[in-house]
């Protein structure tokens, strides 16, 4: 009988997160383990193949959640195969991206740089703790070009453009030690494009046609370009063509 292998979907309540549980259900024979901060509405169809964890993304909760994991999978890391990092935020009912420089204030900063760079690191440092050299998992993470600073021309968003940026650092130097740990896993920063979810609904009407992708579509992409890569010791920054994005 074949090993079960594990997916771990985190922010699993975005859309395109969801998107991803679907098509990974739909393609494959997959346990789905999906993180959200939110309780699974009531009348929600029951999959056997899907466990829903929730956390408040607090560092402890993310350690008591990744606990909840193990459990799961009975600690076997050698079975999870994909896991992927969807949370991240640009702008909320309060708060928008910053046009001038007089715009940046330090609590606006310190939440973004908490939702787009020390949670998701949270969740890539807890879940690399757990591999060895038996593993063989790739950890994608939902990036940004903007995250990019040689291809930064057109400036302002300071908040959302330096999380992105320092996400990518720690995901560079996370990478150096993976291949020292667990030489047959690899980190992915993923830049989506613009995708029709409430994060772009802002910003869609600037958006040229054609370039406003779904959830589905995206996914898919994703799936199909991490799939694709290398394990070559490496953090690869791409987008959903596959095309690489200088740091």
């Amino acid at each position: 009988m074949s090993l079960t292998k594990y997916a771990i979907l985190i922010g699993a309540s975005s859309t395109i997160a969801q998107a991803m549980g679907k098509q990974l259900l739909a393609s494959e024979s997959v346990h789905l383990i999906l993180i959200s901060s939110k309780q699974n509405p009531a009348n929600e169809p029951r999959d056997t193949r899907v466990t829903p964890l929730i956390c408040d993304y607090s560092p402890t909760d993310i350690e008591r959640v990744l606990s909840d994991c193990d459990r799961v999978i009975d600690s076997k890391w050698q079975q999870v195969t994909q896991v992927f990092i969807f949370n991240g935020v640009l702008h909320s009912q309060q708060v928008m991206p910053e046009k001038r420089i007089e715009d940046v204030n330090a609590s606006q900063l310190a939440s973004m740089y908490h939702t787009n760079t020390i949670t998701p690191f949270m969740f890539v440092s807890a879940v690399i703790s757990r591999l060895d050299k038996q593993c063989c998992c790739r950890i994608t993470v939902f990036s940004a070009r903007v995250g990019s600073i040689e291809d930064n021309r057109l400036g302002g968003w300071y908040g959302y453009r330096s999380s992105k940026a320092a996400l990518n650092m720690l995901l560079k130097t996370a990478t150096i030690e993976l291949k020292r740990r667990a030489k047959d896993c690899k980190i992915v920063a993923f830049h989506p494009g613009t995708t029709d979810t409430p994060l772009s609904k802002p910003f869609q009407k600037n958006v040229p046609q054609g370039k406003l992708f779904s959830p589905e579509f995206v996914a898919r992409s994703c799936l199909q370009v991490t799939e694709a890569l290398e394990n070559d010791g490496e953090l690869s920054y791409v987008d959903w063509q596959g095309k690489e994005i200088a740091f």
